[in-house]
């Protein structure tokens, strides 16, 4: 975990280094000031020498001034260092998240995605800062006070020995105890993230079915657990700052009762025992940043784990070596696939065994949970089979570059996203170097340019995140010409015409007949209607093919089909689970 983060340091490795010089600088002129102190009383006050006392008193001042300059110059560059750290360490996450397969994705949450690249980044940006200054400070002015404290008095300095002991077995106590309550702090702000995004993306359905009361009892639920659980780790933390007080009262009770005695005796000065008492409050003082440190880098340990995980999560799908480039025509074979989401698990799809040929408009009619989405999911390479092959062009979908298979397998996904900016921003999702031209063919294919032109401006319409400003149906057609403007040899839509009314879809699915004949089509769809005029028509049942034929011959010949053929002829046209289920 720590070198995987700390590779994310990078172009401010010089700045990190250099932090702990000035803090080094800046301990050494703090520590020297109590030694003048002892000077200036002794020699300046006690022996009535004024010129002593300036001198020592300028020293006391120069020594304040470096101090000053060097904590300054550590302050920035530790600020400089930390904030860099977060920066990679955000863009390192979004890269490798870029990079995941569906089956990468399905292991993180989108909460806990965003709550790493928030809170977890932020909790390791201060843990950083603070290592930079306060892990070198601490330590230094600790042992640079120990060091004085033995040259003034060794007897007296056996007291700072004994609390450093009894600290340091609080504080191994404390900490054990801490770090698994972090750890759970981190997993219920996942769940309350998770709540918070789930009722703000689906506002409207929360309001549509007056449900605000129920989500409400939702976010009360996330909310009281994390309240639970960090009462129980401040309660626990708590006790760091009375226990050091009390060791700090002990301390200076102790070296009150002893000093004074030494003084009597004559082996200490009253200046010695003034420089004693600042040396103490600066061995404790380091001691209680040390506690602070070893708290925030307990509390950071987890969220650290959490980065990492994301940063060293290794795709399981990657580009074989010397990949194919070109993808040679939209033929798609699946030679006897099985496939699984989760290792050990039941198939979600077996023994599929098809040939579609090229230029082929293909229709997939299946009920929930048949296999419809995840069959054409393994035509771009979303998932990688189980079992068996998939093939396009003649060539194993696995032999190619991602990217190059993907440019040529354009997929309309079931859910209709659009991103913030305007309509011809969206389109060139597609293609980036399309022209405004290019853009306006793609959406009069799709049947999207007359709606587009009804907006005050057109193609420069905003549209917002989510594509909340457009209904179902235009949302739905923007996505199609999208994909169309990636001029691919494969187009899948996946139930994608679904909120659009039957005459759209006639027409969309009519220029599609004459105006994409190189294109291998496949349309998935509930309504029989969409897919009867496809050169032929899969019919999906529980993960298998159960007829692969024209419209004609599966009323014939496939009992699923022709039976949903009629309740959609009588009017039942979405009742294809119904049957799937009695």
């Amino acid at each position: 975990m720590f070198r995987t983060l700390l590779k994310q340091v990078k172009q401010y490795k010089a700045a990190a280094l250099l932090t702990p010089l000035w803090t080094t600088l800046e301990v050494v002129m703090g520590v020297l000031i109590p030694y003048a102190t002892a000077s200036i009383i002794d020699k300046g006050i006690g022996a009535g020498s004024l010129p002593d006392v300036y001198k020592y008193g300028g020293i006391m001042l120069g020594l304040a001034v470096l101090s000053l300059i060097f904590g300054i110059l550590a302050g920035r560059f530790a600020a400089y260092s930390s904030t860099g750290l977060a920066a990679n360490l955000r863009l390192a996450m979004y890269q490798n998240i870029q990079r995941f397969s569906f089956s990468d994705i399905d292991k993180y949450s989108t909460a806990g995605l965003v709550t790493r690249m928030t809170t977890d980044v932020s909790s390791i940006q201060s843990a950083f800062q603070m290592l930079l200054r306060v892990t070198f400070r601490a330590p230094l002015n600790l042992v640079s006070a120990l060091a004085m404290c033995f040259v003034i008095h060794p007897r007296l300095s056996i007291i700072f020995l004994a609390a450093m002991l009894v600290l340091g077995t609080f504080l191994s106590w404390l900490i054990l105890r801490a770090a698994r309550l972090f750890k759970e702090i981190l997993k219920k702000v996942d769940a309350l993230n998770g709540v918070v995004q789930e009722n703000v993306s689906a506002i409207r359905v929360v309001k549509a079915f007056v449900r605000e009361d129920h989500e409400m009892s939702k976010f009360d639920k996330a909310a009281l657990g994390l309240y639970t659980m960090n009462i129980k780790a401040e309660t626990l933390m708590a006790l760091n700052g009375p226990v050091m007080n009390l060791i700090v009262n002990a301390c200076i009770i102790a070296l009150s009762w002893w000093g004074a005695r030494f003084i009597v005796e004559g082996s200490l000065t009253t200046g010695q025992l003034t420089s004693l008492f600042s040396y103490i409050m600066t061995v404790l003082s380091s001691l209680m940043m040390l506690s602070m440190i070893i708290v925030q880098l307990t509390q950071s340990a987890a969220s650290g784990a959490r980065i990492a995980e994301v940063i060293d999560e290794v795709p399981d799908m990657d580009n074989p070596d010397k990949p194919l480039t070109q993808v040679a025509d939209g033929g798609i074979r699946f030679n006897h696939v099985y496939f699984t989401y989760k290792e050990g698990g039941d198939y979600a799809l077996e023994d599929i065994d098809l040939e579609i040929k090229p230029g082929e408009t293909v229709g997939l009619i299946g009920g929930t949970g048949s296999g419809k989405s995840s069959l054409v999911n393994l035509i771009p390479r979303l998932y990688d089979v189980s079992r068996g092959s998939v093939e396009v062009g003649g060539a194993d979908v696995r032999r190619y570059d991602m990217r190059s298979l993907r440019n040529k397998v354009a997929m309309v996904l079931q859910q209709s996203t659009l991103f913030s900016g305007s309509i011809l921003e969206n389109l060139r999702w597609g293609n980036p170097d399309a022209t405004r031209e290019e853009c306006e063919e793609a959406c009069r294919l799709a049947a999207a340019d007359e709606f587009i032109q009804s907006f005050p401006d057109g193609y420069d319409t905003h549209i917002e995140q989510g594509g909340t400003n457009v209904s179902g149906g235009q949302r739905q057609r923007l996505c199609i010409a999208r994909a169309l403007l990636k001029n691919p040899k494969v187009l899948i839509l996946d139930d994608s015409t679904s909120a659009v009314d039957t005459a759209t879809d006639a027409a969309i699915r009519e220029t599609f007949r004459t105006r994409l004949k190189g294109t291998t089509k496949i349309i998935i769809s509930q309504r029989i209607l969409s897919i009867k005029d496809a050169d032929r028509i899969i019919v999906m049942d529980s993960g298998r093919v159960d007829g692969f034929d024209t419209h004609e011959n599966l009323l014939k010949t496939n009992a699923i089909y022709r039976e949903i053929h009629e309740m959609q002829s009588s009017g039942g046209e979405a009742d294809f689970d119904q049957k799937t289920n009695s």
